[in-house]
């Protein structure tokens, strides 16, 4: 395919007055070298996303691109020098500063690059079409690969053969759903879902890390169930959550909570969550933080006791799912039983009881016990259930005098043991 190049647009070229973007560009792009803003940065401007990291790249070696910023006097972070990259900072602000290079070599995860004056073939080694645009100084942008129509049409490729692309790194299997459900828009590209699987294989040699991070970017992009459902019939999806995912139930939990901001966690909970155990199967296999899992397995357990029912509970049962499992499980449990249910007003009107109500604590403690004469050890922890067990029934009283009422009913009744 030739390269096109084209005025940017006004949204593009508005990054070039970004002032330091400008000072870097003006820093690099001289004396013989060239530099121009790559990537993520171009595709987001022309799609009108946020930018929120702006990645640049040059003819320049590392060791000229670091001997031009002592010379600015600002600071440089050779943060991947064997692929060289250098990190400029201005002001605290960080630029990513690449010098071209070409692969020689990969083994589906990691490359051996050599360095190149070529931006064509930069370009070329990267992993989709929408993400190999660069921009110069000057304000022209440069196409190799056709990006620039597949971001008119909202189309996700791979650069030339998707198998090849995938075989140079893996993780651009599970780039392809994430970046699809984050820019794309109709059918996944057919050529590059049926590569997605002749070479499946190579998702084991994935860290499970890396597999968390992408999963979860894949459950907060705009099209996730959409793209999660397709990814789920392809197979592959179950065999990363060692489950069968339920898109369907995440697809509902989205359309519940569409009008707050995307809850990634939750939304996971939604696709393979249905038991405490899921939770600890995720934890190992998608290296979860102890909070994370902790938070999928508390809301595992609300949501099973919430199993078989039709409608959302009534005022009082909020406020014992509240007491027993806390206002965050309690949350997310009814959550999950909407998008089983299809969710509407009534459950939003639960979710939002769920979340006004005062979180509430057993008003009795073993010190109230032992002061009223119960043996200290295991009548304590006895007295204390039964406490708890009556205060519910009760309603969750707060008044003094009905409070006094259980402590002494229950400390009568250990007592004539």
């Amino acid at each position: 395919m030739s390269m096109v190049a084209v005025a940017a647009p006004a949204r593009a070229k508005a990054l070039l007055e970004h002032q330091d973007l400008a000072r870097i560009l003006a820093l690099l792009d001289r004396d013989g070298e060239e530099a121009r803003v790559v990537g993520g940065a171009v595709r987001n401007s022309l799609l009108g996303r946020p930018v929120t990291e702006i990645d640049i790249a040059t003819t320049a070696t590392p060791e000229i691109v670091m001997a031009r910023a002592q010379a600015a006097k600002l600071k440089s972070v050779p943060t991947g020098l064997a692929h060289g990259t250098i990190m400029l900072l201005v002001e605290s602000k960080p630029f990513e500063v690449t010098s071209l290079r070409e692969d020689i070599e990969t083994d589906g995860r990691h490359a051996k690059v050599k360095f190149s004056r070529d931006f064509a073939v930069d370009a070329r080694r990267r992993d989709f079409t929408i993400n190999a645009l660069s921009l110069s100084r000057d304000g022209m942008l440069y196409d190799y690969v056709g990006g620039l129509a597949d971001i008119e049409a909202r189309r996700l490729r791979f650069i030339g053969d998707p198998v090849a692309r995938i075989r140079e790194d893996y993780l651009r299997i599970l780039r392809f759903f994430r970046f699809a459900a984050a820019y794309g828009e109709g059918p996944l590209d057919g050529p590059a879902v049926l590569a997605c699987l002749r070479e499946r294989e190579g998702l084991a040699r994935l860290s499970r890390e890396r597999v968390r991070s992408e999963i979860l970017k894949l459950l907060a992009a705009p099209r996730a169930g959409e793209v999660t459902r397709e990814f789920s019939e392809t197979g592959l999806l179950g065999t990363l959550l060692s489950s069968a995912p339920n898109p369907a139930r995440l697809i509902n939990l989205l359309r519940f909570s569409a009008d707050e901001p995307r809850d990634s966690l939750l939304a996971l909970a939604a696709l393979c969550v249905n038991l405490p155990e899921d939770a600890e199967r995720l934890r190992e296999g998608l290296r979860l933080s102890n909070s994370e899992s902790q938070r999928l397995a508390e809301a595992a357990a609300a949501f099973l006791s919430l199993h078989g029912i039709e409608a959302p509970p009534v005022a009082a049962a909020l406020l014992r799912l509240i007491f027993r499992y806390g206002r965050q499980a309690a949350g997310d449990a009814l959550a999950l039983a909407a998008a089983e249910r299809g969710g509407g007003a009534a459950w939003r009107e639960a979710l939002a009881f769920v979340r006004a109500a005062p979180e509430l604590r057993l008003p009795f403690s073993g010190a109230d016990l032992i002061a009223r004469g119960v043996p200290d050890g295991k009548e304590i922890g006895e007295a204390l259930k039964e406490l708890r067990k009556r205060w519910i029934e009760a309603g969750f009283p707060q008044d003094r005098e009905k409070l006094q009422a259980l402590l002494d009913a229950v400390v009568a009744a250990r007592l004539k043991h």
